[in-house]
């Protein structure tokens, strides 16, 4: 790897956290040189504009949180199972980006004002239906989820209600939330979505 690609992720790394921290508006160019110990034209060599470091530190950020997400489930063969570790991972696995969600915080940063970043948010969230939506599926092809499931619905359900606890839990400086949500929908998969489940 080059020292100029080397210089550029790092750039990334960095303001990925300073930016999922404190958001797009609320990082300066002086908070960004301070976050990477570069003068403006060190930052402004990798790249154009604010916008662009802005959205490629953000997929960063989601890429990261996706991984934590993702963790412990290679070995599982019951894809309800999957679901279900999938879940608690979001629980609790912590991406190495720190500032919770990448997706909610820059979601509500970009809503009134950058449709650059509001665009990657938005395809972040279409991204994560289709995983989910995929997962489900396999385990419909797979007779372990009952053939009515509706995907999307049971993908919007999960993605909304994780978020939702996500944000009560940190107004709230309590994960109570999150591990409500998970025990319901845990509890809500094993009654209506397991087939063979009890119903």
């Amino acid at each position: 790897m080059s020292k100029g690609t080397e210089t550029r992720r790092r750039i990334i790394s960095q303001a990925a956290a300073l930016f999922n921290r404190r958001g797009y508006e609320g990082s300066s160019l002086q908070d960004l040189m301070k976050a990477t110990g570069l003068e403006k034209g060190g930052i402004y060599r990798h790249f154009s504009s604010k916008e662009e470091l802005a959205a490629l530190a953000f997929q960063h950020a989601w890429n990261d949180a996706m991984a934590a997400r993702e963790q412990d489930m290679d070995g599982l063969t019951n894809h309800v199972d999957r679901l279900k570790q999938y879940i608690s991972n979001f629980v609790h696995c912590r991406p190495s980006v720190p500032g919770g969600c990448p997706l909610l915080n820059t979601a509500i940063d970009a809503d009134d004002g950058n449709p650059v970043l509001r665009d990657h948010a938005r395809k972040a969230l279409k991204d994560w239906q289709k995983k989910l939506e995929a997962m489900i599926a396999d385990g419909i092809d797979a007779r372990q989820i009952r053939r009515r499931t509706d995907k999307r619905r049971l993908a919007n359900l999960i993605i909304a209600s994780l978020e939702g606890a996500l944000m009560v839990a940190r107004l709230d400086k309590s994960e109570q939330a999150l591990h409500v949500v998970e025990a319901h929908l845990h509890d809500y998969i094993e009654r209506e979505v397991r087939k063979g489940g009890p119903k």
